[in-house]
């Protein structure tokens, strides 16, 4: 079950990819952890983008 966002969450994300800012949730309920990542390599956000979402890595 993914986590509820908040309205803050969805402003601040809208406001990241505003100016450029990819943002990866950990669907975990209760999970705070989120990674934000701008002008990295293709590997380096794949990498990233594997990372936030797997709760058994943070």
């Amino acid at each position: 079950m993914d986590r509820q966002s908040t309205p803050g969450d969805r402003i601040a994300d809208a406001l990241a990819l505003l100016t450029g800012r990819h943002t990866v949730r950990c669907p975990q309920p209760g999970c705070r952890v989120s990674v934000r990542y701008r002008a990295v390599s293709c590997g380096e956000a794949k990498r990233l983008t594997d990372l936030a979402p797997d709760h058994t890595r943070h």
